[in-house]
């Protein structure tokens, strides 16, 4: 009887694709009833026709229940559906980059010191320039995530060989240590700072509005078309630096062009939702099993399924201790913690 492996490679490339695009419409339609779920569902659930009504009704035409519903709902819940869906997109996306350009396993957006850099901005925005607001928060997060990142590429290119995948991961340990000393210099000698840093610092989408999304969209486009640009170069990367140079690879623009497209992904999401953990850790392992590594299919799996997962922890967080929320970055370290735990014991080292 003919076997897989007996299949001419034509027959056997269309099966793979076609698989591959079958996890790509599953992964659109998990998305989907997560949104739909997470516009629905909270401390106070709202039920499908009045979710409808509330959706498509000018709220001008509605009263009582439905009015207030209305008001969830367009004014709470979608904008922050929105953020979810960015956010959980972003990171995904930028933890496979980091994952393709560092080729480690264990690798995530706060390698190259994003999310902390995002940190020590949001700590100096609260101490020197008074910022009090998520609105206020954005601004600075992001611009140290991108200081940040700058940092880590200058630090790790000096010398011979340039920025290679060690001195990449070297550099971000160092400039992660620096930046948590400063970080904890400001909030040990300003108590202030620290009330306000740490509803920040825990990674929620509570309180998030459409005035964050609309900040934070035009920078997320920027950073899928970096990384995007990037994707043939890092399948080459995967097989060394030396056959991607064979291959026709300018190495160090694959790592600028890609190394770029992550920060500004991971300075959006932190800037826009706070450190959330685990998403760009967990989601792009999961996403070679079901498409491959081959990052033009991995890149839009990572999407919907860092999307997919932030939006379910999220509604997840809602629910457990109603009225009251467990914030996203708690519940999505929970899942992410046996999943760390599990790639130690796959990989772990035979003496």
């Amino acid at each position: 009887m003919p076997t897989i492996a007996d299949r001419p490679p034509v027959v056997e490339r269309r099966a793979t694709t076609s698989r591959r695009l079958a996890w790509l419409a599953a992964g659109v339609a998990v998305v989907a009833v997560a949104m739909l779920l997470s516009v629905a569902l909270g401390s106070r659930s709202i039920g499908v026709e009045q979710l409808l009504r509330a959706l498509t009704t000018s709220p001008d035409a509605l009263s009582g229940e439905d009015a207030s519903a209305a008001k969830v709902v367009r004014e709470l819940r979608v904008p922050r559906t929105l953020i979810a869906l960015m956010v959980g997109a972003a990171l995904g996306m930028a933890g496979a980059v980091m994952q393709g350009l560092t080729r480690n396993p264990i690798a995530e957006p706060g390698i190259l010191g994003v999310s902390q850099g995002a940190a020590v901005g949001v700590v100096l925005a609260i101490t020197f320039a008074g910022a009090n607001s998520l609105d206020d928060y954005v601004w600075f997060a992001f611009a140290g995530a991108a200081l940040a990142a700058v940092l880590v590429y200058a630090v790790a290119n000096q010398g011979r060989g340039g920025a290679t995948p060690v001195r990449l991961a070297l550099a971000g340990a160092a400039i992660n240590a620096l930046l948590a000393s400063v970080i904890a210099g400001v909030l040990t000698t300003h108590g202030a700072t620290l009330d306000e840093y740490r509803f920040w610092q825990v990674g929620s989408l509570t309180g998030r509005d459409a005035d964050i999304a609309e900040r934070i969209w035009p920078f997320l486009l920027a950073g899928v078309v970096l990384v995007a640009a990037a994707a043939r170069g890092l399948d080459a990367l995967a097989l060394g630096d030396d056959v991607a140079r064979g291959l026709g690879q300018n190495v160090a623009a694959v790592r600028i062009t890609g190394g770029l497209g992550a920060a500004v992904l991971t300075g959006a999401g932190v800037a826009a939702a706070g450190p959330i953990a685990f998403v760009g850790l967990a989601v792009p392992h999961i996403g070679r099993a079901l498409v491959g590594g081959g990052h033009r299919w991995l890149l839009p799996m990572a999407a919907l399924l860092g999307a997919a997962v932030l939006l379910v922890s999220d509604v997840v967080g809602r629910l457990v201790f109603p009225p009251s929320e467990v914030p996203a970055g708690v519940t999505t370290a929970l899942v992410g913690v046996p999943f760390l735990v599990y790639l130690v014991r796959r990989s772990g080292v035979r003496g």
